[in-house]
């Protein structure tokens, strides 16, 4: 199945709506489009597997480029929307892009783009002469191009922890722009999404990031309909889910946090019958919060474990979570290795590596290193994230190696110390991080987005020492708390550790 097969076949049927204005695009409309973007391509000189940038925010264009790139055999890479000008020219000029398409929304990003990449074309949503992408995709025909090929997506890691990385894929095994894709059998077989068309899937999240553009794609190749909210809002996502009949859905912890933190009227005043199977993924959940969501929603939350690479996946279903709390899963795509430091696998219970045995494992562009450090030996990869299996191969997560604090000689993973910070009904958000001290090495650090910042202060530290003092060993306890309004997190979920960590330690060298 495919939206051109659907095009064809229902092309009244919407394939996108906007959540919030309404605006909708058909299956016949974005089949059109897609046509005319990938004949823009070629009109361009774009080649199989040659590259372009997407600095957009989430509007119906977002798919028009996708599945035009699709059946061009191009290679898309998504941009960060978060990213500043200098951070967006490095990836532009690492992936070797050939052009870059933007928004008016990005006019302060696109001025120093200009000037870092002079060379670049550029199209814009809403630009002016040779520049607007309207004219430019209108002045093309809606005839398929007659070289169609599959195309494919780099993404690049979100930097959270050093220089964004480019994921290069592997070249599709199949160049028929209309041949499956693995998501599509875990769609169906692990998520249990349906293949008849009724399917109307909500996506929360920026469509940059690997979930929101692998699902959505996975969606319209089974038919449905993407309701994509322009931007997440807990009580806008209920009302979404009532509005348009949403029948699956995809979240990161952070939305179900912000979604239990509204006031139990606005939680209880929609109507989510609809509502059948909604997936988490992107960071571990704290197992207080997939409990409140499954008493809130049913036993119809969902949780996969993957990452960007596409190196492997695990799930589990809510009755198979409530019986294990906090297990992602077992394996369902790829094979599950848990390695000490020797690369020897451990034995079920210990906390080591998490490797995955693929066929299909990605390189990092222009970073042979890199590659090779997240390499086994036997050929296995790893995305860096530590857990431990239990006897019946029920993956548990334990936290990202680059987050490990090492303080006194002795290994702390923030993961444990976050989960129970935002369990806590007057904390929004929390990020734990090591911090340079003289005795210790590092010290542990909590920074703070309190539900109401007006609490924030001496009161509300000892209120979560407290809290946090008998479910905690006394070396992962903070030393210190840093309360704040926002915390740089990204909108899919990934704390941007890495400023806070700089941050502290810059500190820390003003002090020396």
């Amino acid at each position: 199945m495919h939206p051109i097969q659907h095009a064809q076949s229902r092309p009244d049927h919407p394939a996108v709506i906007m959540a919030g204005s309404g605006e909708t695009m058909t299956f016949g409309e974005m089949d059109a489009e897609a046509n005319r973007f990938a004949q823009l391509l070629r009109a361009h000189g774009f080649g199989s597997g040659d590259a372009f940038a997407l600095l957009l925010e989430n509007r119906v264009e977002f798919f028009t480029i996708i599945w035009g790139s699709q059946r061009a055999g191009t290679m898309l890479v998504p941009v960060s929307t978060r990213l500043t000008a200098p951070e967006t020219a490095y990836i532009l000029q690492d992936s070797g892009a050939k052009l870059l398409i933007a928004s008016r929304r990005f006019d302060d990003v696109l001025a120093g783009i200009r000037t870092q990449c002079p060379d670049l074309p550029v199209l814009v949503m809403e630009g002016e002469g040779e520049e607007d992408f309207a004219a430019a995709l209108a002045a093309q025909p809606a005839e398929p191009i007659t070289d169609q090929t599959a195309g494919s997506v780099m993404l690049y890691s979100s930097g959270t922890t050093g220089r964004p990385k480019g994921v290069r894929p592997k070249p599709p095994a199949d160049p028929d722009p209309q041949a499956s894709v693995p998501l599509m059998g875990l769609a169906v077989m692990g998520a249990g999404m349906p293949t008849d068309g009724s399917m109307v899937y909500l996506s929360p999240a920026p469509l940059y990031h690997a979930a929101p553009i692998g699902w959505s794609s996975t969606a319209h190749r089974l038919g449905g309909t993407v309701v994509m909210m322009e931007k997440f809002e807990p009580e806008t996502a209920l009302a979404a889910i009532e509005k348009y009949g949403v029948t699956d859905s995809q979240w990161v912890p952070t939305h179900f946090v912000r979604m239990l933190k509204l006031e139990e009227g606005a939680r209880s005043g929609y109507d989510l019958s609809s509502h059948q199977r909604a997936l988490h993924a992107a960071a571990p959940c704290p197992v207080p919060i997939k409990q409140a969501m499954i008493e809130w929603w049913g036993p119809i939350v969902n949780e996969y474990y993957a990452g960007s690479e596409g190196i492997g996946m695990t799930m589990v279903r809510a009755p198979e979570w409530l019986e294990r709390p906090g297990t992602v899963g077992k394996a369902i795509y790829g094979t599950l290795h848990i390695c000490g430091p020797d690369g020897e696998e451990l034995p079920a219970g210990e906390d080591g590596l998490i490797y995955f045995e693929n066929d299909l494992l990605p390189t990092y562009h222009n970073d042979p290193e890199k590659t090779a450090e997240s390499m086994h030996p036997k050929g296995w990869m790893t995305i860096g994230d530590i857990g431990h299996v239990d006897a019946d191969g029920f993956l548990f997560l334990t936290d990202r190696k680059s987050h490990m604090i090492i303080s006194g000689g002795v290994n702390i993973y923030p993961q444990e110390v976050e989960n129970l910070l935002v369990s806590h009904d007057k904390v929004m958000d929390a990020a734990v991080i090591g911090a340079p001290d003289p005795d210790l090495g590092e010290k542990v650090v909590a920074v703070v987005q309190p539900v109401d910042m007006a609490e924030a202060g001496e009161a509300l530290e000892q209120e979560l020492r407290d809290y946090l003092a008998p479910q905690l060993a006394r070396i992962k306890l903070p030393r210190l708390f840093d309360f704040r309004p926002e915390l740089p997190r990204e909108a899919n979920g990934k704390l941007y550790k890495r400023e806070l960590r700089d941050e502290y330690a810059a500190q820390a060298a003003e002090t020396v």
